[in-house]
């Protein structure tokens, strides 16, 4: 029998929830609810078993010697072509023997955001998905979406984390519609707007959006997030979806 014994070696995943508030479709006959953004998933096609057909999450093995952040950093980039992360984190790691039917593999899921308005290229068996509306999903990555949301709607009432998936400038209303798709449920204007400023995580640009729709209207006027990096403002507060209202 040896004297030393070696621990055995598995694989390890660095996986991406990558989250991006985008435009819908412009509505026929339907309501405006149906024609706001919303919250999309980036999601790739898998070409092999196992869950051959299925989708699954961006990412791949660490590297040998590499670390979990700049491992999907450097697997977003070479895959997806998505160089402007407003903001990766660490959510989970996922260790259940039975997770890969291949063989023990660990998962650590990072949380990705996206500006909207920015479209990265991406390859054919990659698309955006609707975050309400996933399809059939491989391994446990629906699992880990749902972890990653959970994340993110937390984390948009105690701080800044809205600047990652605005655009450098916005209305109230266009920034209302970003909150409304990653909380999925609704939120005023007004309400915003006094919870946003107090906190100072925004403040208005002096400027003013050029008019919309046939009408013209009034200009609205723009602002921009005070911070480009996370910040923590305020432990307590939470974004509660109203009573009365369903989620959107």
């Amino acid at each position: 029998m040896p004297l030393h014994t070696h621990p055995p070696r598995y694989r390890h995943d660095a996986l991406a929830v990558v989250l991006q508030v985008r435009s819908a479709p412009r509505p026929t006959q339907t309501s405006y609810a149906s024609a706001r953004p919303m919250l999309h998933i980036l999601l790739w096609r898998r070409a092999q078993e196992p869950f051959r057909g299925r989708w699954s999450l961006p990412g791949g093995p660490l590297g040998e010697g590499e670390l979990l952040g700049a491992s999907i950093g450097r697997q977003l980039a070479e895959k997806v072509d998505i160089r402007h992360i407003g903001h990766l984190e660490q959510v989970e790691t996922r260790s259940d023997p039975a997770r890969d039917p291949t063989g023990r593999v660990i998962a650590t899921v990072y949380l990705g955001l996206v500006p909207q308005g920015l479209q990265p290229a991406l390859p054919d068996d990659t698309a955006w998905h609707p975050a309400r509306s996933l399809p059939d999903m491989a391994f446990d990555h629906a699992s880990m979406i749902q972890s990653a949301l959970g994340r993110l709607r937390a984390k948009l009432s105690y701080t800044n984390i809205g600047f990652a998936l605005a655009p450098q400038t916005f209305t109230l209303a266009e920034l209302r519609d970003i909150y409304v798709a990653a909380l999925g449920h609704d939120i005023a204007v007004t309400n915003l707007q006094r919870v946003l400023l107090r906190r100072a995580i925004i403040e208005p640009t002096g400027e003013v959006s050029p008019p919309s729709g046939r009408g013209g209207g009034r200009p609205a006027g723009t602002y921009s997030f005070t911070a480009d990096q996370l910040q923590i403002t305020d432990a307590f507060a939470v974004l509660k979806p109203p009573t009365t209202s369903s989620q959107v």
